[in-house]
């Protein structure tokens, strides 16, 4: 009886077999991986979020109202600043907030100090954009940071078709392709330009309205390229050049950008089909800086927000136009839930 050489090894199918397996179990196995890794960068980024809520609160708590959305020209001229910078020290970020004069315009050589500064609870992990981007005009400005998160200012009056609600706090731009424009501006948000708000301004209840959300994915254009339209281009600080407020006198359309801040206007995650080159005024989407940029993320099926109570929630991708509106508005009336 012939017994089985014990040195002879795998056969060349049997190899390719055992191959396969692996393959099949690799291939098994890769989504669950990907899902937990986004459920941690998920949680990590409803964290930050809690964080800035936090600070947003702790501000209110020292100066009886919210920060400014953004700030208009500052003494110096040129650009203010916008709420990013006055809640950095209730970040923990004193220091870094203690560099900046703000007797000076953002967009100058006060900028230095945002040069490659990197403070985490702005970026959230799930974010294909790069951590750090050249701010305009490279050659004079530094790198900074890619910011996730963008103050909500309110909401366009066409936002809220068929509620009977009309926003009066608006200035609808000019109507441009190019710079600078900026889109429709409203104040009816928690975060507004040029005005400080108080929580018992917030008539809609704090657990109803939502100060931050996400601009933290690209937009896709009508020829398919992706573009990072939105908050960051041109640096973390800066806010408008604009004295008055929307609706009210002192507020034009010649440059009505409110950097920091969006004016809701599109649905949750509406990413793709843009122009290509942008429309600053009839869309408020463009580079150089459309104010109705819409909320996005890479998270499946929505983004993250941070309510005026502190508290963090999941906006869908199909929440209603009209509701995510009326979660914009401090004292629309109307009734909405992101549950």
């Amino acid at each position: 009886m012939r017994h089985p050489d014990p040195r002879r090894g795998f056969t060349l199918v049997e190899l390719l077999v055992v191959v396969a397996i692996i393959a099949v179990l690799i291939g098994l196995l890769l989504p669950a991986v990907q899902k937990t890794r986004e459920t941690a960068s998920r949680a990590r980024c409803q964290n930050n979020l809690k964080q800035i809520g936090l600070a947003l609160q702790s501000y209110h708590d020292v100066n009886g109202v919210l920060p400014m959305g953004n700030r208009g020209s500052s003494p110096s001229g040129g650009y203010g600043y916008n709420w990013r910078l006055y809640i950095l020290p209730h970040l923990e970020q004193g220091p870094l907030y203690d560099r900046f004069d703000q007797r000076l315009s953002s967009w100058s050589t006060n900028m230095a100090p945002s040069d490659g500064a990197l403070i985490p609870p702005y970026r959230c992990p799930s974010s294909p954009m790069p951590a750090l981007t050249i701010a305009l005009f490279s050659g004079t400005y530094p790198q900074v940071q890619r910011v996730s998160y963008v103050g909500i200012s309110g909401a366009t009056p066409d936002a809220f078709a068929g509620s009977g609600f009309v926003e009066a706090r608006q200035n609808p731009g000019a109507a441009t392709t190019g710079c600078c424009t900026g889109g429709w501006v409203t104040a009816g948000g928690p975060l507004p330009p040029n005005v400080a708000v108080a929580l018992s301004k917030i008539t809609d209840g704090t657990s109803g309205t939502v100060a931050v959300s996400e601009q933290s994915d690209f937009l896709t254009l009508a020829d398919g390229s992706k573009v990072d339209w939105g908050t960051g281009w041109h640096g973390w600080l800066i806010g408008t050049s604009q004295r008055g407020v929307p609706g009210g006198p002192g507020f034009g359309s010649h440059d009505n950008r409110t950097f920091g801040l969006v004016t809701v206007r599109y649905q949750v995650n509406q990413k793709n089909g843009w122009p290509v080159g942008g429309d600053c005024g009839a869309r408020g989407v463009c580079p150089n800086f459309g104010s109705n940029s819409p909320l996005t993320s890479a998270h499946p099926g929505g983004v993250n927000a941070a309510f005026c109570d502190g508290s963090v929630r999941f906006l869908g991708d199909r929440t209603p136009l009209l509701t995510l509106a009326a979660l914009s508005t401090r004292d629309d009336g109307l009734t909405a839930s992101a549950d």
